[in-house]
């Protein structure tokens, strides 16, 4: 496998698509539940084909991820040959948690009573794997895709 197996609720979401892929395959739907009991290694062996196959998709449409900590928000710019990766930090004592859904305003309030900073950083970087693998292992870090980008590009305006 190349990235991992989907889960159960991963898949349940999928059932649509899989349903595709196995007639694709030329798997009916009787053929199915033979293959599931009567050679439940090779049914695994199908979903792990399907699984890299949906992440594979997935990952190719990625332009921007986010990951937020309580204390740091990274944002990134996934081009082609390079991940672009703008960030900020909280300097200081504060109770701002950047995982919670506060609106900008509500964020300067608290970071403007504790007296805390904010710090912007910026980085760079050629992958050294395949991209999508890259982009993976940050998803599997925390980072969620973001569809328009709207962070990333926000604070690449600062």
């Amino acid at each position: 496998m190349k990235y991992r197996r989907l889960r159960i609720d991963e898949l349940q979401g999928l059932e649509k698509d899989f349903i595709n892929f196995l007639a694709a395959n030329s798997v009916t739907s009787d053929d199915w539940e033979k293959l599931k009991n009567e050679s439940q290694e090779k049914a695994e062996q199908m979903i792990e084909i399907f699984s890299d196959m949906i992440f594979e998709q997935t990952l190719q449409k990625v332009d921007y991820l986010e990951q937020k900590s309580a204390r740091e928000i990274r944002t990134y710019h996934c081009g082609p040959d390079k991940l672009s990766m703008i960030g900020i930090m909280v300097e200081g004592e504060t109770s701002l948690d950047f995982r919670q859904n506060l609106d900008p305003q509500q964020m300067m309030a608290q970071l403007g009573l504790s007296g805390a900073q904010l710090k912007l950083f910026k980085g760079e970087k050629s992958y050294k794997k395949e991209r999508n693998q890259e982009l993976f292992d940050l998803m599997e870090q925390g980072a969620l895709i973001s569809r328009d980008g709207h962070l990333y590009k926000t604070l690449a305006q600062l």
